[in-house]
C-alpha cells in the first residue's frame, strides 16, 4: 500500500507526533508511507523524500485553520503525484478536516485516529466542535485509542469506530534505588498538578518529582513543599521511572494515558483519577489504584509506599504492559485499511 499520514510528526513533539512516529516506523516495514505535517520543519535525513509540509503562521487559532485550508490543497497535489491508496489523518479537528475537504474530490478512503483532547476538549469549543463533528462524519473509519473515546466519537457522529490502543515504545531504565513519587505531564489545569503538590504535603519524608513543563510551573514551584523537585521537560523518562516507586496521575481527563503503560513496563504501579480512559489501563488493586476523593488518593499512596504491596503491584504491572506493542498496533491498523480497500 501507498499511504499518506496527516498530522503532527517529528521534529514536532507531543503525544500525536510520538504516536505517528512509531506507527509510521512499523508500517514502513511493509508499505510506502508519506507524511504531511505542519511546517516549517527540517525532516530527518533518513525520510527526507517522504515528508511533506504546509507552512502555517505560528499563531494559536490561525495555525490550525490555516492548515485545514492549505492542507486540503496540498493533499490534492500530493495525490496527483503519488496516487495514494489511503489517507490516515490524526487528531479529529483542523488537521483531519484538511483530509475531509480533500476527500470530497478524491476516490480514496479516509481513516481518522482520535487521540483524546480532540474529543474531550476541542469538541467543547464552538468552532472546534464544527471541525470535530465534520471530521468524524466524513471519515470512512475512526480509530479511537480507548473505549471511552470510542463512545465519545460515536456520540459526535462517527459512523464506524474501531478501538486500537496506543503502543509502547521500549524504555531504557537504569538499576538503582526506587524512592520517588512521580508526576509526569504538562503543567496545565487539566493535568491537575495542584493535587500532586497537595499530596506531597502529606508525605514530607518522601521525595516527590514533577517531570514536565507548562504555564503553571512558576506558581507550582512557589507553592510546593521542600520535598518536591521540578525537573522540567525530560526525554529520559525510562531513567526517571526506574528510580520511581509509584506514579501519580491526577488528570481530570485522559484519552488514553500512555505514561501508565510506560510506568508499568518498568514495574512502577500507578495511582490515577477515576476519569475518562484511565480505568481501562489501571486494574484497581492490581497494577495500581483508582481514586475519586482526595482521601482515597492518600490511602492508595500509603498502600503503595509499603514495600511488599509495591513489589506485588509492580510485578503485575509488568505483565499487563506486555499487551501493548507497536507491532500489534500496526497489524490492527492494517486490518482497518484492508477492510476499507476491499
Amino acid at each position: 500500500m501507498r499511504i499518506l499520514m496527516v498530522g503532527h510528526y517529528p521534529p514536532h513533539t507531543g503525544g500525536v507526533a510520538q504516536h505517528m512516529d512509531n506507527l509510521v516506523r512499523e508500517l514502513r516495514k511493509k508499505h510506502e508511507v508519506h507524511v504531511l505535517t505542519y511546517g516549517p520543519i527540517t525532516p530527518r535525513e533518513f525520510e527526507r523524500d517522504y515528508i511533506h509540509q504546509v507552512t502555517v503562521p505560528p499563531l494559536y487559532g490561525l495555525r490550525g485553520t490555516s492548515f485545514a485550508l492549505l492542507g486540503a490543497g496540498k493533499i490534492l497535489r500530493l495525490q496527483r503525484e503519488f496516487d495514494f491508496d489511503l489517507i490516515h489523518a490524526h487528531f479529529a479537528g483542523t488537521t483531519s478536516f484538511s483530509a475531509v475537504m480533500a476527500k470530497s474530490r478524491l476516490n480514496v478512503p479516509l481513516v481518522v485516529t482520535a487521540h483524546g483532547s480532540d474529543l474531550e476538549h476541542t469538541a467543547g469549543l464552538t468552532l472546534g466542535r464544527f471541525y470535530v463533528t465534520r471530521t468524524l462524519e466524513g471519515a470512512d473509519a475512526v480509530i479511537a485509542v480507548s473505549h471511552w473515546l470510542a463512545r465519545r466519537a460515536a456520540a459526535l457522529g462517527a459512523r464506524r469506530v474501531v478501538v486500537i490502543p496506543n503502543g509502547l515504545r521500549p524504555l531504557e531504565g537504569e538499576p538503582g534505588e526506587r524512592k520517588y513519587v512521580t508526576f509526569i505531564g504538562a503543567l496545565r489545569d487539566y493535568k491537575d498538578p495542584w493535587t500532586f503538590i497537595r499530596l506531597a504535603e502529606h508525605f514530607p519524608e518522601t521525595p516527590f518529582l514533577v517531570v514536565g513543563d507548562g504555564p503553571l510551573r512558576v506558581k507550582l514551584e512557589a507553592a510546593a513543599p521542600p520535598n518536591v523537585r521540578f525537573l522540567g521537560y525530560r526525554e529520559d523518562i525510562g531513567r526517571i521511572l526506574s528510580r520511581t516507586l509509584l506514579l501519580v496521575l491526577p488528570s481530570k481527563r485522559e484519552g488514553f494515558g500512555l505514561v501508565i503503560v510506560e510506568a508499568n513496563s518498568l514495574g512502577v504501579p500507578v495511582v490515577g483519577r477515576r476519569v475518562s480512559a484511565l480505568p481501562e489501563l489501571i486494574n484497581d488493586g492490581k497494577n495500581g489504584f483508582m481514586f475519586g476523593r482526595f482521601d482515597e488518593l492518600l490511602e492508595a499512596v500509603r498502600r503503595l509506599l509499603e514495600p511488599k504491596s509495591n513489589r506485588k503491584s509492580g510485578r503485575i504491572a509488568i505483565k499487563l504492559s506486555r499487551a501493548y506493542s507497536w507491532k500489534s498496533v500496526a497489524e490492527r491498523v492494517e486490518s482497518v485499511y484492508r477492510e476499507l480497500l476491499g
